[in-house]
């Protein structure tokens, strides 16, 4: 097989990060994060972050790379993430790249471009999130940009704020300046993986039961430690915002636990919607046969024209 990076991409809890590792150890590769939130070092249980002993001694490659009081940035990860597989590349390794978040893998792969920013626009929309939150800001902007809006989780008010700031110094959609998608960057073989709706629910219903399981309340209290709440990315992600929430009223995790597998379903048709819109992505159906195997017979049809 000539030598390319996959992609395998799509929503949460579809088994992305097996399928991913099952074709690193057949292609000789490496994994490249997609995941903005595994990005941060400490966020383990709440991202659902493969732990080290079960990497099977495959490399991870833009994981634990930030700490929890850092804001992640797309235009940093663009420029990381390329650095990144193209060593690989350079090393005779294939790049496996995975994960969720749909904007960084299109900047990973595509010609993706940031705006400038605007210290008064931003401090003034900054201001609006503190008075209506995030889930109104939210709404404001599924208003001017429905496609935006599907893309960043509305728990997130800072990526909220910046496509508000965009929208109002470009006068266009914050969605205009994603491009039309061409030919992946490297020759990419992108992959979704998917599986039928009332499972995905099932499935992140359990993922979020184990992760409180597992020690989720923990660990947010050792982040708080060390500056979570001062994050202002790393703290509204889903879990850690809802557990902070928790800890500041009632203390009731059971609550806390039920609005984040509330939040994440509704996440879950947001990255579908996303990533079902770029053609170039082969679907598999994550419940049928091998889909590893099927990558495999993808990759040998498409260095076969």
């Amino acid at each position: 097989m000539m030598q390319r990076p996959v992609a395998v991409v799509g929503p949460t809890a579809t088994g992305k990060s097996e399928v991913a590792l099952w074709l690193a150890e057949r292609l000789g590769g490496e994994i490249v994060n997609a995941d903005a939130m595994q990005l941060y070092r400490g966020m383990d249980i709440g991202t659902a972050k493969t732990p080290p002993e079960l990497r099977r001694g495959i490399p991870h490659h833009q994981l634990d790379v930030l700490d929890v009081t850092e804001n992640a940035s797309v235009a940093a990860y663009q420029r990381q993430a390329r650095e990144a597989v193209e060593r690989l590349l350079g090393e005779g390794a294939v790049p496996i790249i995975v994960g969720g978040s749909g904007l960084y893998v299109q900047a990973l792969l595509d010609e993706l471009n940031f705006p400038g920013t605007d210290p008064e626009v931003r401090a003034r929309w900054e201001e609006h999130l503190q008075r209506v939150g995030t889930e109104r800001l939210h709404r404001e902007l599924a208003e001017l940009d429905p496609p935006a809006a599907e893309s960043i989780p509305s728990t997130n008010g800072r990526r909220i704020v910046r496509a508000l700031e965009v929208i109002e110094i470009t006068g266009k959609r914050f969605s205009a300046n994603l491009p039309e998608p061409g030919p992946p960057r490297y020759g990419t073989l992108l992959v979704g993986l998917d599986r039928p709706v009332a499972e995905l629910d099932e499935r992140v219903n359990a993922r979020v039961a184990r992760m409180f399981d597992a020690g989720l309340v923990e660990e947010v209290r050792e982040l708080e430690r060390v500056g979570l709440r001062h994050g202002r990315t790393a703290s509204r992600a889903l879990g850690y915002q809802q557990v902070l929430a928790e800890l500041d009223s009632s203390g009731d995790m059971s609550e806390a636990a039920a609005e984040t597998a509330r939040l994440t379903r509704r996440f879950v048709r947001r990255q579908r919607s996303w990533f079902r819109r770029d053609g170039r992505i082969h679907w598999l159906d994550a419940t049928a046969g091998d889909p590893g195997r099927a990558v495999l017979n993808l990759l040998e049809r498409a260095d076969a024209e």
